[in-house]
């Protein structure tokens, strides 16, 4: 209890400041992200009969080197929904794990993702913005 309270009494306003400064973006990156992803990804790709041929006609080491650095990234952002998703800590959990879900490749994945994409609260949110960017809403089975 000690470390806190030298903790809070070296805060300056400049700290602060910086802290805020970098909750609002990352935060700002993360709805852009997030929507750009929702608005994307086709219609059907919660469907159960989404199929998903990735970089096709892509040499085969260009193909894997993406894939690779597309499931680090997607594993980073489902822990960073996770820490997000914890009592006190502001932020779109939920929606980044999702995001990170379907950023990697690993079996069963899809009724995960359909699971948290199934709420009511995602679902509406993401037809609005879909709806919004002149997209159909999306399908699902």
């Amino acid at each position: 209890m000690q470390w806190l309270s030298e903790y809070w009494q070296s805060l300056t306003w400049g700290t602060i400041g910086i802290a805020v400064g970098a909750f609002v973006l990352s935060l700002g990156m993360s709805f852009l992200a997030i929507a750009i992803v929702l608005v994307k990804i086709p219609a059907n790709y919660f469907s159960p009969h989404y199929e998903e041929d990735f970089m096709p006609g892509s040499p085969w080491l260009v193909r894997w080197g993406v894939v690779i650095i597309k499931n680090i990234f997607g594993v980073l952002l489902i822990l960073l929904g996770i820490l997000l998703s914890l009592p006190g800590v502001p932020g779109q959990g939920i929606l980044t794990i999702l995001l990170g879900l379907i950023m990697i490749d690993i079996p069963g994945k899809r009724p995960l993702e359909a699971k948290i994409i199934n709420r009511p609260n995602v679902l509406s949110a993401a037809n609005s913005l879909r709806a919004k960017y002149g997209k159909p809403p999306l399908i699902m089975d």
